[in-house]
């Protein structure tokens, strides 16, 4: 039986943070996409929180968290999680992000190497710039800075088909939409400028030395395979696991798969 889900914020760095925690065991830190927030992971919240304690951020500029100063780059993004993770007083969390939120675990991998226990990457990048094609990590960029402008039911309207393949059911479709609708304008705007869309953690990549899962879809259109076994060749010892007929957003597409890997992972840290 999962535990109840707990609402709260702190102040980091000067901005505040809300989150969700659930649970009761070893750490596991969860990073929403970039223009989602912590609702993303109600069923991890629900499903882990047995055996885990499970924390989801709303980063800034997301769900229930102030927007970041204009100033904010990317490096501030890790640094703000990092002392989220210290203020919460968790030690060796595993760190599992999603599409941006993998980027950002990276980031944080980057600077603090010695704070995640392990990392979970779920339809992953090495940053758009280390993953894609260079024009077509500009066009996303573009699309974005344009997307922003729209209303939130276009909005909505032109991620969805991104996010989600056309068998996802109609609840997980109208709940990823009503976390969708809330976007911050501003907060996106201060992901891009913060040097997101040219983001490159190629590098990082082979100095990885914390164990890794890599979890995908097979039918995700923004984090295709050839990204994941590019992944998977670049961090050493890697995980490769591909979740038949998912996309993107595996974790609300395909929750009881997507736990029953996750689990199956931090079981095997545990029991190794």
């Amino acid at each position: 039986m999962s535990r109840s889900v707990q609402l709260d914020s702190v102040e980091v760095n000067g901005v505040r943070i809300a989150y969700r925690r659930a649970g009761k065991g070893p750490s596991l830190v969860l990073l929403h996409g970039g223009p989602s927030d912590s609702r993303e992971w109600r069923h991890q919240l629900e499903g882990l929180s047995d055996e885990f304690d499970v924390v989801a951020w709303d980063m800034p500029g997301c769900g229930r968290s102030a927007d970041p100063p204009q100033n904010f780059r990317t490096r501030d993004y890790a640094d703000c999680l990092a002392n989220f993770i210290n203020a919460l007083g968790l030690e060796g969390p595993s760190v599992l992000g999603l599409s941006f939120g993998s980027g950002l675990a990276l980031e944080l991998y980057r600077w603090r190497p010695t704070l995640p226990r392990s990392l979970v990457l779920a339809s992953a990048y090495a940053g758009w710039a280390g993953s894609l094609p260079p024009e077509v990590a500009e066009k996303r960029k573009l699309n974005m800075l344009r997307m922003i402008g729209l209303a939130p039911s276009e909005w909505v309207r032109e991620w969805i088909p991104t996010l989600l393949t056309e068998a996802a059911s109609t609840e997980v479709v109208d709940e990823l939409t009503a976390i969708l609708s809330d976007f911050h304008p501003e907060g996106q705007r201060a992901l891009l400028r913060s040097g997101f869309a040219e983001h490159d953690l190629r590098e990082v990549l082979p100095r990885v030395s914390v164990p890794t899962l890599l979890l995908y879809g097979d039918q995700d259109v923004r984090s295709p395979r050839s990204v994941a076994e590019e992944m998977h060749r670049r961090i050493p010892d890697s995980r490769l696991v591909f979740m038949p007929g998912v996309g993107h957003m595996a974790d609300l597409e395909a929750p009881v798969r997507f736990n029953s890997e996750v689990r199956r992972f931090l079981r095997s840290l545990r029991d190794g």
